[in-house]
């Protein structure tokens, strides 16, 4: 393993940590822009594939979509690589804000820019809904199920809906989707070590340890093996395991930091760890930060092979259409709750959205230059 491909991996992630904002799907369309239209490190198939992964198991999403293609590039090395990269910069705002005064709150410019960022986000979940929607839903039947997923995830939000409609995308397209694969490879079993040190880990209040950090460990572990559906149903999991041990005040500005600053949204733990554990905050927040990720890493390390030879038989293939079309509606659905109803209010905001769709799909302009203009219109328009 070169050491400078794992510099590479990290410093690509860095990047996009540093402007993703938007949440789960925002960040599943910059990786899309990123890594398959612009660098080709995977191609739309084996990415959207990755996508419908990370959909059925627990943990943040589009970090395990990252994480995944950090270890499709080199390995496991890569996976941490990309996943270091990827939230070092939230991790490091949100620390600051755990262990100083309220950062940013007040700052008139700095929201305006926040504000901005958020719009840039529309633009990108937009984009990355409509080359998905070309790529996944070429057939009627496609286009039905990313239409009636949208609509459902409308009207009764939840991942109980979710959940369904996947499976019913899945059932529908085993049963009419179409595949072309024409060798069934052996299926691969998940990966023995990973399973059983998440297995492992889940258990550890059976060792009956008593020591805060080990408590403070399984709290966020335990919220981490649980959350299915991104990082605004982490909220209420983090605030029933942590009880009386903060006040709802001041659990709440983390939860709003959180959502301010670019990355995921997990890394609200790396707040509430520097805060529980005040005698060395910065190592509670580490502790925290890898606690909640990790039994979703896991997992994926786990699964991804055996998901990988799964979707080449010819039945689940079939199936994986229909649940790619399934996904194509998640993103249309979050593209209005909450990306574009937490971010668009007024004309001027709709207008940069359009602005930036311009410059992005008809003008084909970079992402980078398209987060230097919002900025700029941020400080001197919003």
């Amino acid at each position: 393993m070169k050491p400078s491909l794992l510099l590479e991996i990290f410093l690509r992630f860095l990047g996009l940590g540093c402007i993703s904002f938007g949440g789960p799907a925002a960040h599943i369309g910059y990786f899309r822009n990123y890594f398959v239209e612009k660098r080709q490190w995977l191609d739309e198939k084996y990415y959207a594939g990755l996508v419908a992964l990370s959909q059925f198991l627990p943990g943040p999403g589009s970090s395990q979509v990252g994480f995944a293609i950090g270890m499709n590039k080199a390995g496991i090395p890569g996976g941490i690589a990309a996943f270091l990269g990827f939230t070092l910069p939230s991790f490091i705002l949100m620390y600051l804000v755990a262990t100083s005064t309220t950062l940013m709150q007040d700052n008139t410019m700095m929201q305006g820019v926040i504000h901005a960022l958020k719009l840039l986000a529309v633009v990108v979940v937009a984009d990355a809904t409509y080359g998905m929607f070309n790529n996944f839903c070429k057939q009627r039947w496609s286009l039905c199920i990313a239409v009636v997923t949208a609509i459902s995830l409308l009207i009764l939000p939840g991942i109980s809906t979710q959940f369904m409609v996947l499976l019913v995308a899945a059932i529908i397209g085993s049963l009419i989707g179409q595949s072309h694969h024409q060798a069934s490879p052996p299926l691969k079993a998940p990966g023995l070590i990973s399973s059983s040190l998440f297995i492992t880990l889940a258990l550890l209040p059976l060792l009956a340890i008593e020591e805060p950090i080990v408590a403070l460990f399984h709290q966020f572990f335990t919220a981490g093996s649980l959350v299915f559906g991104g990082g605004h149903v982490v909220l209420p999991l983090l605030q029933d395991l942590l009880g009386d041990s903060m006040t709802t005040d001041r659990f709440l500005l983390g939860y709003a930091t959180a959502q301010a600053v670019p990355g995921p949204m997990f890394t609200l733990a790396s707040f509430l760890g520097a805060d529980l554990y005040t005698d060395m905050p910065l190592a509670g927040a580490l502790l925290a930060t890898l606690a909640v990720f990790l039994p979703g890493f896991l997992l994926v390390i786990a699964f991804h092979n055996s998901w990988q030879s799964l979707s080449c038989r010819p039945r689940v293939a079939a199936a994986i259409q229909g649940i790619n079309a399934a996904v194509v509606g998640l993103l249309l659905s979050a593209l209005y709750q909450p990306v574009f109803s937490s971010a668009v209010s007024t004309g001027l905001d709709f207008a940069l959205v359009l602005a930036g769709i311009l410059l992005l799909r008809g003008l084909q302009l970079s992402i980078m230059f398209l987060v230097i203009l919002y900025i700029v219109a941020g400080t001197l328009l919003l």
